[in-house]
């Protein structure tokens, strides 16, 4: 269950903090997905989703104590599982984990600096909230709501494309060739498509991976996909849409 482990002290801990439980339940509701469904049985008692900060995520009871060491998730996540369509209730989770995602950090935040003046600690929870407000939602990324700059290709046909770090003799994949020279524009260009799974922003230092299914872009190590598995690849599906297609 939720615990502080170590409390966040600066902005930049509480940020860190936030980063890790946000990953760990984009982790459950995206690339778990199946093992989280199957934990949240509607069987069982009221069941709550923990993001933790070493990047795990967890289906368990809420804790006994009143009032609990941290705010609490929404209980009961397991109990409309059967009842609605997988993504709608996997949405619903989502939605419900950004207002417990908040809280925690915001829980944090109430006490940050508190010798400081006023002015002082207004402008350390804004900044807190910047750096929030600059991620996509878990909402966002389980909807596919969130907003995606596309990459076109160069001859605007498939848009597959893997992009690498370009050392030694390792080169970009991609259905078009990009000229040695585009590189710089690339960055420019892309800088604001996020990972459909981390919601990371593009670095073109990074291997990406575009699905050709929903056209959004991965870290390469988010789905777990090398360069080298890369290029035996002819169609790439992302974890969810490949989902989609086993279910009858």
């Amino acid at each position: 269950m939720a615990s502080i482990s170590s409390r966040p002290r600066t902005v930049e801990e509480i940020f860190k903090d936030y980063s890790a439980r946000r990953l760990g339940i984009l982790r459950a509701l995206t690339n778990d997905v199946e093992e989280f469904s199957n934990l949240c049985d509607p069987e069982k008692e009221n069941l709550c989703l923990y993001g933790h900060p070493n990047e795990t995520w967890e289906v368990n009871l809420p804790a006994d104590e009143v009032p609990p060491e941290l705010p609490e998730p929404a209980l009961g996540i397991n109990f409309a599982r059967d009842g609605m369509n997988r993504r709608d209730w996997l949405s619903l989770v989502a939605v419900h984990s950004d207002c417990w995602l908040l809280s925690v950090a915001y829980f944090f935040g109430a006490r940050l600096n508190r010798n400081e003046s006023r002015s002082q600690q207004f402008a350390r929870r804004k900044r807190l909230h910047s750096l929030i407000n600059d991620l996509p939602t878990v909402f966002e990324v389980v909807a596919e709501r969130k907003p995606i700059k596309e990459k076109p290709s160069a001859d605007g046909g498939s848009k597959y494309r893997v992009s690498i770090k370009k050392t030694g003799d390792v080169q970009a994949k991609s259905t078009a060739k990009l000229e040695d020279e585009s590189c710089d524009e690339d960055e420019e260009e892309h800088g604001e498509t996020l990972c459909g799974c981390c919601g990371g922003n593009y670095n073109a230092d990074e291997f990406w991976i575009g699905c050709d299914i929903c056209e959004r872009w991965f870290h390469g190590k988010c789905v777990k996909i090398t360069p080298a598995k890369a290029e035996g690849i002819k169609q790439y599906k992302c974890p969810a849409c490949n989902l989609k297609r086993s279910r009858p």
